[in-house]
């Protein structure tokens, strides 16, 4: 009788222990690939962290910070747990978690422009274990391609307007500057506009890089019509792409 009594006891005290809430940190971080990390400046990448069975959403917010720093990054051989997460945004959070749970974790960057791109991953959660420090580093492809003129549907004349110049603005999902010769060096990338006119497929433009970020092309108005301009960005070696579009109008 005594050795059951003792084993309720201990069953008991398993139970309670194994209930019992602690605290766990989950650090979210996301890095542009081949640049740095996506911050306030560019208003940040959503975290969303949800339980992968029940899809309740446990945590959610904005990465905040700076992109880290460039020399760690972009230029320092990388070693076995190295951090390069010195001043890097990310977004923080605690969990009161009873049990081990398996989490979807979400994120939408940069979370305020047309070309954010979502990433996602699975991981336990295990109470107490931290993913804490470097934390946990989502990766976001893509360059951040604004189209800039013309405007949207901007009207414009063949008669008094023989030639205009497409432009836009490209950025690293990070923020960081595009340009001929630098970290992140413009000169391999391919940066086109295919211009439809009315539907209907009419040619495709290089663009050039005269200035940091920005990518122009002159254009000769030989058409009438509803003009779209798809803007695309690649670059062969990190296979980076982003996309925009441009619309305007053209009469005689």
């Amino acid at each position: 009788m005594r050795n059951l009594l003792i084993t309720f006891l201990l069953l008991l005290c398993f139970t309670a222990y194994s209930q019992e809430a602690k605290d766990t940190q989950v650090i979210v971080r996301t890095q542009a690939k081949d640049a740095k990390f996506i911050g306030t400046s560019m208003g940040g990448s959503l975290i969303i962290i949800r339980d992968a069975q029940t899809h309740e959403v446990l945590a959610k917010g904005l990465t905040e910070g700076g992109t880290g720093n460039t020399g760690i990054i972009m230029n320092t051989p990388r070693e076995r747990y190295m951090d390069i997460t010195e001043g890097a945004a990310r977004f923080e959070t605690t969990l009161r978690l009873t049990k081990p749970v398996l989490v979807d974790i979400e994120a939408i960057g940069s979370v305020n422009h047309e070309s954010s791109v979502v990433s996602q991953t699975q991981v336990w959660l295990i109470p107490g274990k931290h993913m804490d420090d470097q934390g946990i580093i989502l990766e976001i492809p893509g360059f951040v391609v604004d189209g800039l003129y013309p405007q949207a549907h901007q009207g414009f004349s063949i008669e008094k307007d023989i030639e205009i110049e497409l432009k836009a603005n490209i950025v690293m999902m990070c923020g960081c500057t595009i340009s001929s010769g630098g970290t992140w060096d413009s000169d391999p990338m391919e940066v086109e506009a295919a211009i439809y006119v009315n539907g209907t497929y009419w040619k495709t433009i290089s663009m050039s890089n005269p200035t940091d970020n920005t990518f122009t092309a002159p254009l000769k108005l030989e058409k009438t019509g509803s003009h779209e301009v798809i803007i695309t960005a690649y670059h062969p070696d990190s296979k980076n792409t982003g996309v925009d579009q441009l619309y305007f109008r053209v009469s005689n």
